[in-house]
């Protein structure tokens, strides 16, 4: 047959060349391990009763926070801690934020990513070993497991055991532990979005709105399925945060660091005894790695499996103090101060540490932010304003050739009682105002009306101008008429003929 190719090349033949006679058979590539069950050793020491204290205030709070009560008058809930989206408001204790006060919000986001950013930068991934939601439930979860299963050695022997009555009922028991755990988790959720007793009672009665139960089922199976079974999984494979920590860390920030050169070459106690200079203080006893919640060897170097909840420094000292060595094999150092030590010389304070440039940077823009939302908190106005023109038609003419406008105000009364309030024109010589609500011929420079207590008025008014005005900017002014006094203001067109197109 011949060949079409203009370069002469035979395409009938597509495979690869058998390998050479002899070669090893060539092994397939691997893009994934299989996953290994972890199973934390129980500890005790600084870290883990801090671990502990942590888990407490944040599961605390998490928990109890939607029953708080909190006093704020008869026109608003008395929920101290509550996102109210069916009247758009969002209430913390003593402050109350309304839609068109978002910036408060998305500042307090902002200060949630800086400081991230600072924590990061002073004592490394401490936010993901002590205080992230996955790391919080999936302590709670591993509690669960010694409780139920035992600790690391009888969890491993229960994990490898053939399946029968008493491993299914083990099972059956712990996984509904779990199963309550995460529907708590996604009850307490849905408390922060309504009244937390008027919503209890709903919910058992089956009176709440559907997604209520929708919100509450997701989260159910998503703590039940990631605090439960995935656990370091989420953290190493899923969570995107490692990775950009991974571009904050440098070598000055604190890290949980295993010594190579105090505690290599490894060896027993024995060992080391017959030949004390031939070994180093670590004595090969994997107490580090049992302990660890995500499965990691610390003695491997820093990884992104490591969330520096420095349980491996509570394991570590307790063996160190047992054969007499000095603790700190494994602790929290920088990069540099290792190399420091390593060298002879004396490690820096930890508070020289924390207190270097770019920690005093997101310091300094953090607490900026916090006192800025601070002002703008304690100096804002509990009264506000807006005025929206109609557009179709812009204005109309009079018998008398008199221009006419027609504009809706919204009045916020953001206080917890009625106020009495003056809408006056700033502006617009000869002007008069009047609103639906009252007769033409009432018609003045200002009007006085009531505004209901923590409400948003929709109030349609009309401006009537001399003949012959020309199209001009004129503005609306609110005050109100009690000891506050507060005002606000909003500029607007009038149209007029001659109106430019």
């Amino acid at each position: 047959m011949n060949n079409p190719d203009p370069l002469g090349l035979d395409w009938t033949n597509l495979s690869a060349p058998p390998p050479p006679e002899g070669a090893p058979p060539e092994v397939p590539q691997k893009f994934f391990e299989k996953r290994k069950a972890v199973h934390p050793q129980r500890i005790d020491g600084p870290f883990r009763r801090f671990k502990w204290l942590v888990m407490l205030v944040t599961l605390g709070i998490y928990y109890v926070t939607p029953w708080i009560r909190w006093d704020r008058g008869p026109y608003a809930p008395d929920q101290a801690v509550l996102v109210d989206l069916a009247h758009r408001r969002f209430y913390m204790f003593g402050i109350e934020i309304w839609p068109h006060e978002f910036y408060f919000v998305a500042g307090l986001l902002i200060m949630a990513g800086i400081g991230l950013f600072l924590v990061t930068s002073a004592v490394g991934r401490a936010w993901c070993g002590y205080s992230c939601p996955q790391t919080v439930w999936t302590d709670v979860f591993q509690h669960v497991d010694r409780f139920v299963d035992g600790d690391r050695n009888a969890r491993m022997r229960l994990d490898k055991a053939p399946w029968g009555p008493s491993k299914i009922a083990r099972r059956a028991f712990k996984w509904t532990i779990y199963l309550v755990i995460s529907f708590w988790t996604g009850g307490a959720w849905i408390m922060y979005f309504a009244d937390a007793p008027t919503l209890t009672a709903d919910f058992w009665t089956g009176q709440a709105a559907p997604v209520a139960y929708i919100t509450v089922a997701i989260l159910t199976a998503t703590t039940f399925v990631l605090g439960g079974f995935m656990r370091e999984q989420v953290c190493i494979y899923m969570c995107p945060w490692p990775r950009i920590q991974a571009a904050m860390l440098d070598e000055k920030s604190l890290l949980v660091t295993y010594k190579d050169w105090r505690g290599e070459p490894r060896g027993s106690v024995k060992k080391s005894a017959k030949n004390p200079d031939n070994f180093g203080d670590c004595i090969d006893c994997n107490q580090c790695v049992a302990v660890c919640p995500t499965g990691i060897d610390i003695r491997e170097g820093p990884q992104i499996g490591c969330i520096t909840c420095a349980l491996c420094i509570d394991a570590c000292d307790r063996v160190m103090k047992e054969v007499g060595r000095p603790r700190g094999l494994i602790d929290y150092a920088t990069l540099e101060d290792c190399t420091r030590e390593a060298a002879g010389e004396t490690p820096r304070p930890v508070w020289q540490t924390l207190l270097r440039p770019r920690t005093l940077v997101y310091f300094s823009i953090w607490a900026g932010i916090g006192l800025g939302l601070m002002f703008a908190l304690g100096t804002r106005s509990r009264t506000d304003l807006t005025v929206a023109a109609d557009r179709n038609p812009p204005f109309m003419l009079m018998s008398d050739g008199s221009p006419r406008n027609a504009f809706t105000l919204k009045l916020r009364n953001m206080q917890n009682r009625q106020r009495r309030m003056e809408v006056s024109l700033s502006g617009l010589p000869g002007g008069v105002v009047w609103n639906d609500r009252m007769a033409r011929t009432d018609a003045a420079r200002s009007m006085t009306l009531t505004v209901a207590a923590d409400s948003t008025q929709a109030l349609r008014t009309y401006v009537l101008a001399p003949p012959g005005t020309a199209p001009q900017v004129f503005a609306f002014v609110l005050r109100s008429l009690d000891a506050e006094g507060e005002s606000a203001r909003s500029e607007t067109r009038f149209a007029a003929p001659g109106e430019a197109r």
